[in-house]
């Protein structure tokens, strides 16, 4: 078999049209986004079971650093070991149950407060409170309750489930290998890492940030470098995850002007802000092709799109990122990539938001919980200087989002006022939100009966 080119793979994604409809439900109870039993169904049937997301591997850098996990009422601990490893445990004593932990921090041991029972970063039971009141105890058989962990792109994921098929198995060789060029390992939050409460069910955000229809109504500013039109979105579909991607330039090109698509892509920093580190190179390159009167007349095979890439290329490079593992497509086109059941990131080489949606810790399922995160890549000595730290917003509607985020953050709690109507029994999806039929229909696989 011949060897596949550098992000070669995008390209044998499926288009718009050719995907098969038939194996979609295009209607959508709407009892799952308000139903205390519907959500009951997915914490046992989905949340319990599912590789999910709790961190980044650079959260916890040293050798003691841990962080609590928490989903509905489960409560897990994550820590690094002295051997690197990063494990997971249940936060409970294995005496008497009480909670070891809350929040973050860095030990050497655990120890419970109520009996003084202390274990090991590595989950071992150490030592009891007063052994001769304990008597004779087996300690291996005493450690504190593991459940897998493991990391990809950075990213730590976590199972509830001991049994859980691996992590790599879980996300595929598709996923792996797509995601793998971009460095993702070694990129930086900056500029944006929020989690705060929404009025709106987890999937709600997930819905939203899986089609581009919307942007008609909520985001008309990005109709002018977003083209929405009919079959130019292609698919991929990895088992129980998903990519989308539409071609990254200014709108009808072959109706503007050379000049005015350039002055689109200056205007592009204004929604996409790490676009502005590539206009001087983009601009000198743009250069090459004036005349002694200063007219902009491109060869043939160059366009304001591939110079644009080319840019992109160039400065990334001359960073130190290696992007030598990415097509030119990938300079500009920005991907959606959808990681079951929570995870939903735009990449580009470079940069990536992330965006992850949970229940609501009190059980409310017209409320969740989102952790919205900006990164860039950056040479090793300015990651520190950049680092944005987490904010956790504890007055609603106070937090600063870049303006198309403001406009999201506000219609899906719009959205989910209009779906606790009794009288509305299902949404209606069209053939553009085919990313949004395809997540509601993988979790209706997991909530299925078992065979």
């Amino acid at each position: 078999m011949a060897q596949i080119a550098p992000g070669d793979w995008i390209r044998n994604t499926v288009p718009l049209d050719e995907l098969d409809f038939d194996a979609l439900n295009l209607k959508i109870p709407v009892e799952r986004y308000s139903s205390l039993g519907f959500q009951e169904h997915e914490r046992t049937r989905v949340w319990m079971i599912v590789w999910q997301i709790v961190g980044r591997a650079d959260e916890l850098p040293q050798a003691g650093d841990w962080k609590v996990y928490t989903i509905f009422d489960q409560s897990f601990i994550i820590v690094r070991g002295r051997d690197e490893k990063i494990r997971g445990f249940v936060n409970a004593c294995r005496h008497r149950g009480n909670a070891l932990c809350e929040g973050k921090g860095r030990a050497k041991r655990f120890t419970c407060p109520y009996h003084l029972w202390t274990f090991g970063i590595d989950g071992k039971l150490q030592g009891v409170g007063r052994p001769d009141l304990v008597g004779s105890i087996d300690k291996d058989a005493h450690g504190l309750v593991e459940v897998p962990v493991d990391t990809f792109a950075g990213f730590i994921f976590l199972n509830p489930d001991p049994d859980a098929k691996p992590l790599a198995e879980a996300l595929g060789r598709s996923v792996i290998d797509g995601l793998s060029p971009y460095k993702l390992d070694e990129m930086t939050p900056v500029g944006m890492d929020v989690r705060e409460e929404l009025n709106c069910n987890w999937k709600v955000v997930m819905d939203a940030f899986s089609e581009g229809y919307h942007i008609i109504g909520v985001h008309p500013e990005l109709l002018s470098v977003i083209d929405l039109q009919a079959g130019n979105s292609r698919h991929g579909v990895y088992g129980d995850h998903g990519m989308a991607v539409s071609p990254f330039e200014v709108k009808n090109t072959a109706n503007c002007s050379v000049e005015q698509q350039v002055q689109g892509v200056r205007d592009l920093p204004g929604t996409f802000p790490t676009v502005a580190e590539v206009l001087p190179m983009f601009e000198q390159m743009v250069n090459r092709y004036r005349d002694a009167a200063g007219e902009l007349m491109l060869p043939k095979g160059v366009t304001v799109r591939t110079l644009l890439q080319q840019a992109t290329r160039e400065t990334l490079t001359l960073k130190g990122l290696d992007v030598s593992g990415l097509s030119d497509d990938q300079m500009g086109d920005s991907q959606g990539w959808f990681l079951f059941p929570n995870f939903f990131m735009t990449i580009r080489a470079g940069e990536a938001t992330t965006i992850m949606a949970f229940p609501h810790p009190d059980g409310d399922p017209n409320r969740c919980v989102w952790h919205v995160t900006a990164y860039m890549w950056l040479p090793t000595a300015f990651r520190a200087e950049h680092r944005t730290d987490l904010v956790e917003v504890t007055e609603p509607g106070t937090y600063p989002y870049f303006l198309a985020l403001q406009q999201d953050y506000d219609q899906m709690q719009r959205q989910q006022v209009g779906l606790r109507n009794r009288g509305m029994k299902h949404i209606s999806l069209i053939r553009e939100e085919a990313s949004v039929a395809r997540f509601h229909a993988v979790l209706d696989r997991y909530l299925a009966d078992p065979a």
